[in-house]
């Protein structure tokens, strides 16, 4: 009974109104029962940081209205910035950083808020603070782990969420850095790709390594391997169509064998030779054509500076905003295009990036996939009637046997040159074709084979619920006579549009991580060694799972209870404290 009335008492105070936003309750206690807003709770925590923590926006003015300290720090030396910076909440951060919180304020084990927001892998928030507020993406904690350390260290996790928020918080952190901080170690001699490579983070530790490869590789095209890399297999595909057409000429369609053709044949086998050159044609303006190169960000690498970050990020980018990160391309240094990709070979940003196809020397993208598609087209129209014409000339032979196996020996020393022109013509027909087709659906469906095959990784190929939905689709018909007049597709996306009010979406929950072990976002260190939990609350509106997981960085084996990283302790006065600001 005891415990029944101290669990209500607990709800009727102002930082468990702080915490639901219920202005009319914190107004009711504050100026109607003189309640102060500037003192801590029983476990040291401040109103405002219970604001903050739930993006209470109107509760978290009104108690700074009322006299607040917008700096002040909990016993763990951690402000309301911090907080905000466990969920990434933008609004109730700009609001705070408005009236005067310090983004520089590092808590008792040197995180300030952007290591914060680094472990929690909210991108957003570090892009916001970077950009806007000029926070420090490079600072380094007490450990001397930078943000970009921390990102690696968290890496992968159980939520698809957070794994990919870890990912875009290296991609930001990347970007906003300089080159020297992919190889900066904290205290264990450890750089941010081999924290995330002894943490088992593949993919987190393969981005960085990658970004170091392209600040090291410098002017690599200029090598023989490089300029032959980018000539590619044009010439030689060029070879073999202009000694295939030769072959068929010559044993199908002259010399002795033009007397015997009749009108409507000839008309027929000259025909794949009128189709076969229209191709080359095409394949040339293919290889040739700007395939959608987007103007990259770049100056004389003799010309930057060390010291100099890698990309001056711009704050009102909608991309960015709306959370495309995989649209910051590290090498060009810019905010590309939705659709887009850096194509390794050609060192570029290609629009509406396909595939880079080294049989045409070029990227194919949104200028020249129209001349791709057409050479293939032709090309496989053409083997069909220079195959036909092949197999007729060889069966009209008077002298050819009626049978298989003699016909074939026959034809292979009578017919050399056509029996052979139909091998090659056949075997490469198969490959032509189906390439053909597979364009053909992708240009029915508006979507590109980069997208096909990476569709988990683009944000904007996600729906609801993380399945895959394409919001360029306008129906067959459309993206067809688009592509076919247009020659290519514009990037017009069908959006089915979704309201939410903030109360809809409700406030994260995190009573199943508390319940469990009593452990929530803390950040604990102990000398060299630092321990984290991920708590990954449940909400009926994402339909998220809820887990908790312990990672431990440490050569020590014991650890200190963790707590919301907010200082929360497994006792059981925490916990139900705890319960009776969350939602049940």
């Amino acid at each position: 009974m005891a415990s029944e009335i101290e669990d209500d008492s607990l709800k009727n105070d102002v930082y468990t109104a702080a915490a639901y936003g219920d202005l009319e309750k914190l107004q009711r206690l504050v100026e109607g029962e003189g309640h102060p807003v500037t003192e801590p709770d029983g476990l040291g925590y401040h109103a405002l940081q219970w604001a903050a923590l739930n993006n209470r926006v109107a509760a978290a003015q009104y108690i700074l209205e009322h006299g607040a300290d917008v700096n002040a720090v909990d016993h763990t030396g951690q402000t309301a910035l911090h907080w905000s910076a466990v969920r990434g909440h933008i609004q109730v951060a700009e609001l705070l950083l408005k009236e005067g919180a310090k983004v520089d304020v590092a808590d008792l084990y040197g995180y300030q808020a952007t290591h914060v927001a680094a472990q929690y892998g909210q991108t957003a928030f570090i892009y916001h603070i970077v950009a806007k507020w000029n926070a420090d993406p490079d600072v380094p904690d007490n450990d001397g782990r930078s943000p970009l350390h921390w990102a690696a260290y968290k890496g992968f996790a159980d939520s698809i969420r957070l794994l990919l928020g870890n990912l875009e918080a290296c991609t930001v952190l990347v970007q906003a850095g300089k080159k020297d901080d992919l190889m900066v170690k904290d205290k264990t001699g450890l750089t941010p790709a081999q924290l995330a490579a002894d943490k088992s983070h593949r993919q987190v530790a393969f981005f960085l390594d990658n970004a170091k490869r392209v600040y090291d590789r410098g002017c690599d095209g200029n090598t023989n391997f490089g300029k032959l890399s980018k000539l590619g297999l044009a010439p030689v595909l060029w070879c073999i169509i202009v000694g295939l057409l030769a072959t068929y000429i010559h044993s199908v369609i002259s010399g002795q064998y033009i007397m015997d053709m009749t009108a409507p044949f000839g008309l027929f086998a000259w025909s794949g030779v009128f189709l076969a050159t229209a191709g080359l044609v095409m394949f040339y303006k293919c290889s040739r054509k700007d395939p959608g190169y987007i103007k990259a960000n770049i100056r004389d690498s003799q010309n930057q500076r060390d010291d100099e970050p890698l990309l001056k990020l711009e704050l009102d980018n909608p991309a960015l905003l709306s959370g495309n990160w995989s649209q910051l391309c590290i090498t060009c240094k810019i905010v590309r295009p939705v659709r887009s990709k850096h194509c390794s070979t050609c060192d570029r940003c290609v629009e509406q990036f396909d595939h880079h196809c080294p049989w045409v020397s070029n990227c194919i993208g949104k200028k020249n996939k129209w001349e791709f598609f057409m050479f293939i087209t032709l090309e496989v129209f053409a083997m069909i009637i220079t195959g036909s014409a092949a197999i007729i000339r060889m069966v009209r032979d008077p002298a050819s046997p009626a049978s298989f196996i003699p016909w074939l020996s026959y034809s292979a020393f009578n017919h050399t040159g056509a029996l052979s022109f139909f091998i090659m013509d056949l075997f490469l027909f198969f490959g032509v074709a189906v390439l053909a087709v597979v364009q053909a659906s992708q240009i029915a469906k508006n979507i590109t084979t980069n997208e096909m095959a990476n569709s988990m990784r683009y944000s904007y190929l996600r729906g609801p619920g993380g399945r895959f939905r394409n919001p360029f689709d306008h129906g067959a018909r459309k993206n067809c006579s688009e592509f076919l007049l247009n020659g290519y597709n514009e990037d017009i996306e069908r959006l089915d549009h979704t309201s939410h009010t903030d109360e809809e979406m409700g406030m994260i929950q995190m009573t199943n991580a508390v319940s469990q072990n009593g452990e929530g976002p803390s950040h604990h260190g102990n000398g060299t060694g630092h321990s984290c939990a991920e708590s990954h609350a449940h909400s009926k509106s994402h339909s998220q799972v809820s887990s908790s997981q312990c990672c431990d960085h440490s050569k020590k084996t014991d650890r200190t209870p963790l707590g919301l990283g907010l200082g929360l302790g497994r006792n059981s006065a925490s916990r139900q404290y705890v319960r009776s600001l969350l939602p049940l």
